[in-house]
């Protein structure tokens, strides 16, 4: 009899345990879908067309039809901000992250976001040869042996690198570089679209070289990603999903809807409709697929191997720490290859003339 008393009570403990345990593990369930239904994920990116993406998302309403609550910035504080970890999401360069990483900032890659290229050396348009730039004014920053682009445009020109060749000066953006070329202060600038298109489209310059595959090798590097902080990845995994989900709705959109993508950018940026037009052109046809969530190792990769050519990062980054392939395994995305070729190859193959490509582009969106 006092066995049986034993086991009863043994019995009842070893259920109350389990349901207590139960009720704990939903009630956190619960609490966390609490937490992120009431979460406003702070996303950021500055003026350059590579993040077309952040404002396409915003405004094509794909965040809403999601159900994500985001804060969108558009400045050029973003690198800055991810590395300082006050930024749950961000578009920034991939070599900006890589030296974040080294001193210790909390962010990954989650996606991809636009390969090795679309940087463009704009000059004035009394600039005919490449020689003639020497000793001109040019916004490539004080230090223009740590700019790629710079780096790339110069070899491919034939002109030298190094700094003391020009008298070189910094802007804050792109845009700032642009209407300095414009007013006639500088003879030329690095930049990203639509400032290369705008120089084109207003007749105040050229783009004189672009930087694309890495110089020498017929190779894509990588340029900017979807970065994330490692503690938002963390602590609101589905919301991180979900953003990557945004992301890459963003970009098929880009793809399949271009003049209206266009003129989200256009709004957005400040420019022109037809240079918005011009822009999200060379992104998705005119110098090939470039904008592209693909995590592809060799990417990343390629352009770890040139920064460490070019002394432009100081050692080789730890890459399970760089690349969240967990998060973004978990998102469940369409593969970037497969979506192309069943749905824009046939459509907009790549290389089609711009003309073509904007009556057939036009007719979809009209």
């Amino acid at each position: 009899m006092k066995k049986r008393k034993i086991i009863s009570l043994l019995c009842t403990l070893v259920l109350g345990t389990t349901l207590i345990a139960t009720g704990c593990s939903k009630g956190s369930k619960e609490t966390s879908a609490e937490k992120d239904k009431d979460y406003t994920v702070n996303l950021g990116y500055y003026n350059c067309d590579h993040m077309t993406s952040a404002c396409v998302a915003k405004d094509a309403g794909i965040f809403d039809k999601m159900g994500l609550k985001v804060n969108v910035s558009g400045n050029g504080k973003v690198p800055q901000a991810m590395a300082a970890g006050k930024m749950d999401v961000g578009y920034i360069g991939y070599a900006g992250l890589i030296r974040g990483l080294a001193k210790g900032s909390p962010i990954t890659v989650a996606a991809n976001n636009h390969l090795g290229g679309s940087m463009y050396l704009v000059v004035s348009n009394k600039i005919k040869d490449p020689k003639d730039l020497k000793g001109k004014k040019l916004g490539i920053g004080t230090k223009p042996e740590e700019s790629e682009t710079w780096l790339m445009c110069a070899k491919k020109l034939g002109i030298p690198t190094e700094g003391k060749n020009y008298d070189c000066v910094e802007f804050g953006s792109d845009k700032d570089a642009y209407l300095a070329l414009k007013a006639g202060k500088i003879d030329g600038f690095t930049c990203c679209d639509p400032w290369g298109s705008m120089a084109e489209y207003e007749k105040t310059g050229h783009i004189i070289a672009t930087a694309d595959k890495i110089v020498g090798e017929d190779k894509w590097g990588e340029c900017c990603v979807y970065s994330m902080n490692t503690k938002f990845e963390k602590e609101h995994p589905e919301l991180a999903k979900k953003m990557i989900q945004a992301h890459v709705e963003a970009m098929k959109y880009c793809y399949e809807h271009p003049i209206k993508a266009a003129k989200i950018f256009a709004k957005n940026y400040q420019v022109p409709e037809e240079v918005a037009i011009m822009t999200i052109y060379k992104k998705t046809v005119g110098e090939g697929r470039t904008i592209t969530w693909k995590m592809n190792d060799d990417y990343f990769k390629t352009e770890i191997d040139t920064l460490m050519k070019y002394k432009l990062i100081e050692e080789e980054p730890d890459y399970d720490k760089l690349i969240s392939k967990k998060i973004y395994e978990e998102a469940k995305v369409d593969d970037f290859d497969k979506f192309i070729k069943e749905n824009v190859d046939s459509v907009f193959p790549v290389r089609m003339k711009y003309e073509e490509w904007k009556v057939k582009a036009m007719e979809i969106d009209k």
